[in-house]
Formats: structure tokens, sequence, C-alpha cells
């Protein structure tokens, strides 16, 4: 049976009732106090105190103050009048009962009311900011597209320019040439005209002998009977431009260093691996098109990794394996959120599998086998398997000799390892 508060008193004004009730000795907070329009209630087991008020009040505007062991109401009125008490009298139980029900069931509907507009508050903040976010992109992208509409037209600027400085070049070249042909052919007429001359004169003083030496020829046999044949100078060369074609080429390395049948063969995987997706899971009935998607769980489980979600990293990365096996990057970046997790033999089991699809070893994949050797041998030390653990941290060292962080933790287990075997 509860205990009821009778010790109170109250004051009262126009617009305003002061109430103050004591506790008794017990605590109370906020949440024992109810108050609405006609009704006041404070429980605090085993106490209550309860109070079918005289006429309605303001319980949005009303205020409680608890300290000193008592409670201080101001209870404002909503219509200024003198109370002829505190609580209803002359009162039967049934509009008693009616009262506190319909006083409970206002609170109620007031409760869920304002939950509805906080709602409807938070959906226009984020609407808001969803918004503000938006303009913020569509102010980003135009300025980017700006930035490349600018770099555009002063490439095409400087494309322009160097055309016509070729032209330009072009025209200097032909003038310069046919400038140099006519330097060369005035000096070749020059001589031509002296030997004319030598041939004439020759001509002239050999004339009288001339009859002589011919009586005994038979036709003409003169030794002026040859013809002087012009010399004729070779065309300029034609301008042409020599066009160099590159074998395409994957890889970074040149086609002479690289091995063509591995390198092929690791496309070709890399090819099939993306095409295959195990349609027969009954989950991908529940799933939206872009979570059909191996690589798009991947970044999700990155994303997750890189805020410490690494529960969440491996659950994307297990629906991601499901439906592409055959993706080695996604079994390396699971076996990292393993390492954080702790579960160091999943750690060692998914480094393992992704070294076995890294293969064949070619120069595409040298850094995601370099962190698969590196990962396993982490799990292996953490499991106080040395041995294991140096063998993979120097694997990676053969594949990348210049990692001066690898050499440094291979250096040290090697030092773990010596002093286990001293002390043994």
């Amino acid at each position: 049976m509860p205990v009821w508060l009778r010790e109170h008193s109250w004051r009262q004004t126009l617009t305003a009732v002061y109430l103050s009730l004591s506790l008794r000795g017990a605590r109370a907070t906020p949440a024992n106090i109810f108050c609405s329009e006609r009704y006041l209630k404070v429980s605090i087991p085993p106490f209550l105190f309860e109070a079918i008020l005289y006429a309605p009040i303001d319980d949005t505007n009303s205020t409680a103050k608890i300290g000193n062991g008592n409670i201080f109401f101001t209870l404002y009125k909503k219509e200024p009048a003198m109370w002829d008490s505190l609580t209803l009298t002359n009162a039967d139980k049934e509009k008693l009962q009616y009262l506190r029900e319909n006083a409970v069931l206002k609170a109620h509907e007031k409760a869920k009311e304002e939950t509805e507009a906080k709602k409807i508050t938070k959906q226009e903040h984020k609407k808001y900011a969803l918004e503000a976010t938006m303009k913020l992109e569509e102010a980003e992208r135009k300025r980017i597209e700006d930035l490349k509409e600018k770099e555009r037209q002063k490439v095409a600027e400087e494309l322009k320019l160097w055309k016509n400085q070729q032209k330009d070049g072009d025209k200097y070249r032909s003038i310069q040439k046919k400038g140099e042909f006519h330097q060369e052919i005035e000096p070749l007429k020059e001589r031509k005209s002296e030997k004319m001359n030598k041939t004439q004169i020759l001509y002239e003083g050999t004339s009288k002998t001339r009859l002589k030496s011919t009586k005994g020829c038979h036709g003409s046999c003169s030794i002026f009977s040859q013809d002087l044949k012009e010399e004729q100078l070779p065309a300029p060369r034609a301008a042409a431009t020599i066009k160099v074609n590159f074998t395409p080429r994957v890889f970074p390395t040149a086609l002479r260093e690289s091995r063509v049948a591995e390198e092929e063969e690791w496309l070709h995987k890399q090819a099939e691996a993306r095409r295959i997706i195990n349609s027969d899971l009954s989950e991908l009935e529940d799933l939206k098109e872009e979570e059909k998607n191996p690589d798009w769980l991947k970044d999700k489980g990155n994303k997750m990794f890189a805020m410490g979600d690494y529960l969440g990293a491996v659950n994307a990365y297990n629906l991601a394996v499901r439906l592409n096996n055959k993706l080695p990057l996604l079994y390396l970046n699971r076996a990292a959120c393993h390492l954080k997790l702790r579960n160091l033999h999943k750690a060692i089991e998914d480094s393992s599998k992704a070294l076995e699809l890294l293969t064949p070893p070619v120069p595409d994949n040298e850094n995601a086998r370099v962190k698969a050797h590196v990962r396993r041998g982490t799990a292996f030390c953490q499991l106080e398997l040395y041995t294991e653990g140096l063998q993979d941290y120097e694997a990676a060292l053969k594949i990348d000799p210049r990692n001066k962080n690898i050499e440094k933790d291979a250096e040290k287990i090697r030092q773990l390892i010596q002093g286990t075997m001293q002390s043994s």
C-alpha cells in the first residue's frame, strides 16, 4: 500500500499557484513527477501524492524545483481567477477516475505528437543537410569543370601556337633551301660559260689544221664532235615525317625484360576472376544491384577498416568472397582484419589463399605478394612461431629488397630466435 504525502502548503495569485510538498526524506527526480492540465502526481515508492486540480493549468510553462527535501511547484493558471481550493472537492469517484485517465491519455497523445514533431524536424534537418551537401558538391564539380575547361583552352592555344611555329619554321627552311640551290647553280653556269669560251678559242685556232687531219678519216672524227652535256643537279629531297610505333605494354617493364607467358596468364586469371559471380546464392535476392558487385563490397570493407569497424569489414569481405572467390585482394584485406581481431589462424589461412591466387609472380602483383607475406609472418610471430614468420619476412625482402621497415622487422625476429635458442 502506498503512503500518501499529505504535508503540503499552497498559496495563489490571479495567474499562478505556488505549492510546496514535503518528501519526508525521500529522494525525487524529474522522472517521479507527472503533471497535466488538471492532474498532478508525485510517485516516489512507497510515497505517493495525487491531486485533481481545481481548474486547468498551463502544464507546458509550469515548473517544479527539487531541494531541501521539498518540491516547489509553480503552476500557471490558464484563466486568471482565484481558486476556492487546490483540489476539486465534492466530486464522486467516477469523475475523479475519468479526470485521471483523461489526463494520462492526453499526456500520451502529447508525447506522441512531440515525438512526431521531433521526427519531422530531424528529417527536415537531414534534408537540408543533404541539399546543402549537394549544393557544395555541385559547386565543387562546377569549379573542377571550369578548371578543366581553362586547362583545355590553354593547351589548345599552346598547340595552335606550336603549329604556327612549325609552319613558320617549314617556310623558313624552304626559303633557305631555295637560296642555297640558286647559290649552287650560279657557279655552275659560270664554269659552263668558261668551258664554252675555251672550246670556241681552241676551235678557231685549229680550224686550219682540221682540213688536213680529216683527209684520212671516214666521216666525222673530230675531237670536238662530241656534244657537251649540261651538268644536271639532282632535285632537292622531299620533306617527310618519321613515325615510331611502340609495342603496347600493360606492365611497366620493357618487353625484352618481361616474362610474356606469365604476364598473360596473370591477366587472364584476373579477367576470369572478375567475370565469375556465383549467382546461385539465396542472399542475392535481397541485395541491391551495387551490393552484388565484389569490387563495391571490397571498397565498402576498406572504408569500414579505416573507421575501425573490423567486424563489419570482415562481413563485407565474406560476402564478396562468396560472390567471387578468385580475387586475391579480398583474402588479403580480410587477413588484415583478422590480425586486428586477433584471429591469427584465420589471418594465416587468408594470407596463404591470397598467395596461392597471386600466381604467377609478375610486377603487377609484387606489392600484394609483399603484403601477404608480411601479414602471414606477423600472424606466425604473434603465435610465437618465429621461424615460420622469419621465412615469410625473408620472402617479402626478396620481392622488395629496398623496404627498410621489413628489413628491421626481420632483424628483430632473428634476435628473438637467437635469444630463444640461448635461453633453451
